[in-house]
């Protein structure tokens, strides 16, 4: 998951990309700018921020501090009497909030992967704070004024297409963040963004407290029937490290929950487990999110109605490839008719099953993972448990390594001379085939308690130039991967794998930026593109062999398991299909309504599911209470996974029919998609790579739907 939807130059890039939670406030500590490491240069190798220097103290300060700079550096840009043009606006606009963006980028990638209490209560303090100094600057009726005259004569200016793109959408931020709303409705636009930004506070921290304060420990060894060795294993050192020695702890972080649920021939606790899991924050107590949410939605509905648009939707897709809601539920029904009738049959087998092996009870969801692995080993022989040790994280890390190699020609050389924030992180210099520097990459796997959940890529620095030198990125790839045992290192699952080539694909995407300002107008529903296409190569035969070794024989995977993966492809994808649409749906729902929600969320959920005809086997990906993508950069756009999968699909067969590791296709890709992102409109960017419009065919015949859909087109309007 990447989350690129916002502005950095509207200041709440960061604050709409992750939950932040919240504690109540200590006193505040001052602390002068001279022992401040965000107020003094860095001194660090490629000026990475000095994780070893920053206490939680020097955080408000500087914010403080990058507020009252930018604000100052916005005044002496108005204050320049020459006439309004591309070089005095917005490049100089571009440049203004640079401490800001330093110190905002390294607190809330910091919060997201090793949070505090403290840390937590400044992200609630801050938070309104971000917000009103977002709309200070969004809604300054001078800073518009000066930037639509530039709009206005844009024809008439001798712009680079980079430049009129970021111009365009520049100025269609301002107007979208309230810049022609009059005064009360902007006073009313700001209420309602530092309100949402508190709410937001509130929602994630419920989560993060609600998924680690949940444990099932199991006392006893014939509870642990079914479970694979390296899985008991795990356990028994996740509970060695809650002191409870001796016994064996579950919890419902998916890396601990999944196999459990896969695995475990003892329904009551899959039951116990799973139920843990989808009714997080759903307990009418001082942790459920129901009532946050429904505020939430409200406040939506009244703020794209200021603007003047029907609902959330329709404001949040406007700039999107989608453009409107109609086009998303267009697109996702199609979808939905191939699959739901997919994985009613898929529910009929596992019944089928159930009941041949004596099971005198109907499926219900915490029974889907079992049955489902019982059904994939009969009927190819093998099941996920048996490639664990062909996938042990350092060499499908390798692996990636070589591909991008292969694709790019770069290399990654470990640097352990640069302060890390985690002694887990791995931090790495990215160079060009000659030598040439082009980032640093810091990679953190294994869960820990103040680490939110999940699996994300980000930054410490995005790629810029500035007065003709060029910055370059510092790009994050975090996951909540198994960790080591005693006996064992990090052995992935195929998900943890697809997740890997994922979350690096948008490392990269990060890493071979090559823009010429730090503005960026990314369309949410192609940022995954960079991401999804990765994945493609983790099965691929060829790339198997470059990574996919025992960890103890070093053989590399047998053959006949590699063609038993290729056959299992399709298997299960109707469960998979329908539990992602379901969760799409339900967010496009939330977001098109036009009136206030009034009812209990559980109650709107339940009628949105029954509406589609969800059957009662499976349950959406994300309910209501737990659904933080909408919460930060993806309301509206969860969607935007599946229609990134149509130009992801299409783009690799351009690898597919050109060799798996071709260069001329890879630069071509990296050139005009990677390179490029955000400074130009997507579907422009895509066809410069792939010379037509994406097709949907190699999406449809990769999910096994194309029989029933085979006239779906994303871009249909």
């Amino acid at each position: 998951m990447d989350t690129k939807a916002a502005t950095v130059l509207l200041c709440a890039l960061i604050l709409m990309a992750v939950q932040v939670p919240h504690v109540g406030l200590a006193a505040e500590e001052k602390t002068r700018a001279a022992d401040n490491p965000f107020l003094k240069p860095y001194n660090t190798p490629f000026d990475t921020p000095p994780f070893d220097r920053i206490r939680n103290e020097h955080y408000m300060p500087a914010f403080e501090e990058g507020m009252r700079r930018q604000l100052a550096e916005i005044d002496a840009l108005l204050a320049d009497p020459a006439q309004p043009d591309f070089k005095n606006t917005f490049d100089r606009l571009d440049k203004t909030g640079l401490l800001l963006y330093e110190v905002s980028a390294t607190f809330f990638s910091l919060y997201s992967a090793e949070t505090n209490e403290e840390m937590q209560a400044i992200a609630q303090e801050i938070a309104p704070k971000l917000s009103a100094h977002r709309d200070s600057i969004a809604q300054n009726e001078k800073l518009f004024r000066r930037l639509d005259a530039v709009y206005q004569a844009r024809e008439k200016l001798s712009l680079t297409p980079e430049q009129r793109f970021l111009l365009e959408s520049l100025y269609k931020e301002f107007v979208r963040a309230g810049a022609k709303l009059d005064e009360k409705q902007k006073a009313r636009l700001r209420e309602i963004n530092q309100e949402l930004s508190v709410l937001r506070v509130k929602f994630g921290n419920n989560v993060l407290a609600e998924t680690n304060g949940f444990r099932l420990t199991i006392d006893t060894a014939t509870e642990l029937t079914g479970l694979p060795p390296t899985v008991v294993a795990g356990a028994l050192d996740d509970a060695k490290q809650a002191e409870l020695d001796g016994k064996w702890v579950f919890t419902t972080h998916k890396p601990s929950m999944i196999p459990f649920l896969q695995y475990s021939e003892n329904r009551p606790l899959r039951e116990k487990l799973y139920t843990a899991y989808f009714m997080r924050c759903n307990h009418d107590d001082d942790k459920d999110n129901k009532e946050i949410l429904r505020k939430i939605i409200n406040l939506r509905i009244e703020s794209s109605k200021l603007l003047g648009y029907p609902n959330y939707a329709a404001y949040a897709l406007e700039t999107n490839m989608a453009k409107n809601p109609e086009a998303v539920n267009r697109f996702l029904k199609q979808l939905w008719d191939g699959a739901l009738p997919m994985a009613r049959r898929e529910a009929a087998e596992l019944q089928a099953l159930a009941r041949k092996e004596g099971g005198d009870f109907a499926i219900e969801p915490w029974d889907w993972w079992f049955y489902a692995e019982k059904l994939k080993k009969a009927r190819y022989e093998f099941d996920d448990s048996v490639l664990r040790p062909y996938f042990m994280l350092n060499n499908v890390r390798d692996g990636i390594f070589t591909l991008c190699e292969k694709l790019y020609g770069i290399k990654f050389i470990p640097r352990t001379d640069m302060p890390k924030y985690h002694p887990d992180v791995q931090v790495f210099e990215v160079q060009e085939a000659d030598g040439r520097h082009i980032g640093i990459l810091c990679m953190d796997f294994f869960p820990r308690p103040g680490k939110r959940a999940g699996a994300w890529s980000g930054g410490f620095r995005d790629q810029y130039r500035i007065d003709g030198k060029n910055i370059t990125p510092i790009a994050t790839l975090v996951g909540n991967f198994s960790k080591p045992t005693s006996d064992e290192p990090s052995l992935l699952t195929l998900d943890d794998v697809d997740t890997f080539f994922h979350e690096f694909g948008h490392a990269l995407n990060s890493l071979f930026s090559n823009c010429d300002y730090r503005y960026r107008a990314e369309s949410l529903d192609s940022v995954e593109l960079p991401s999804q296409i990765m994945e493609n190569w983790a099965l691929e035969p060829e790339m198997l062999k470059l990574y996919a070794k025992h960890y103890k024989t070093g053989e590399t995977i047998p053959q006949d398991l590699v063609e038993k993966l290729k056959k299992s492809k399709q298997f299960n994808q109707g469960f998979e299909t329908v539990e992602y649409l379901a969760a799409c749906i339900l967010d496009m729902d939330l977001h098109t309504v036009t009136v206030p929600v009034q009812a209990d969320l559980n109650a709107f959920e339940s009628e949105s599911m029954k509406r589609i005809g969800l059957i009662r086997e499976i349950l959406p990906r994300y309910r209501c209470p737990y659904f933080q993508h909408i919460i930060g950069g993806y309301a509206a756009g969860y969607y935007s996974y599946v229609w990134a999968e149509v130009l992801d699909a299409d783009a690799f067969e351009a690898f597919k029919e050109k060799g798996l590791f071709d260069r001329a296709t890879a630069q071509a890709f990296r050139t005009n998609v990677l390179a490029k992102s955000g400074t130009d409109d997507a579907a422009a960017l895509y066809r410069k790579f792939r010379g037509a419009d994406p097709k949907i065919e190699p999406l449809l015949k990769r999910r096994g739907l194309l029989p029933a859909t085979a006239t779906a087109d994303p871009q249909a309007k």
